[in-house]
């Protein structure tokens, strides 16, 4: 067990499990493996001689056609198991790849996680170069179950009596008991 920081502030930081160290680190780390407590050079498996450091845990080749995510078995080369999942039944299909694009006529972007826009009118994924309904052909007519937003744009109208904010009928006929 590491001891533990100085005579001044016994519980501030710890010294080095590894023998030939002992150094004082006030950011130590602990090994998930053995449990002991080492400083920044001596953290890793390898940099402590931990037992664990054989173990690999489970690791995946990755295709590059396809992307799909193998995993190592046995004493298999990468080699060995890309080509085993070429010749799979499931194959390598370098089609199951292909990134979504936007949905707009003529346009070819990449959909991505930043550039991606929901319409609220026809529920598309668009680009953000045509994520208004008059830049895209905005099916408005679907059903309300894959439309976002209703609710909101129902509370939004002017109530008939003279003004103010309407309730929508969801919420206006609901009943508690």
């Amino acid at each position: 067990m590491a001891r533990r920081g100085t005579e001044a502030f016994p519980d501030l930081g710890a010294h080095c499990d590894r023998e030939d160290c002992n150094q004082l680190d006030f950011l130590p780390f602990g090994c998930d493996g053995c449990g002991k407590v080492f400083c920044a050079e001596h953290r890793t498996y390898l940099g402590h001689g931990c037992a664990r450091a054989a173990d690999q845990g489970r690791t995946v080749v990755v295709c590059e056609a396809c992307g799909d995510a193998i995993e190592r078995t046995g004493k298999k080369t990468d080699a060995e198991i890309l080509e085993a999942h070429a010749r799979s039944r499931r194959g390598c299909d370098p089609a199951r790849k292909r990134k979504p694009r936007c949905p707009a006529r003529r346009c070819k972007e990449t959909l991505t996680f930043s550039n991606t826009s929901v319409c609220k009118g026809c529920g598309q994924k668009l680009c953000l170069k045509h994520r208004f309904p008059a830049d895209h052909e905005c099916d408005t007519r679907v059903s309300p179950a894959r439309r976002a937003g209703d609710c909101g744009r129902d509370a939004q109208k002017i109530n008939k009596d003279g003004g103010g904010w309407a309730l929508p009928p969801l919420v206006r006929n609901f009943r508690m008991f």
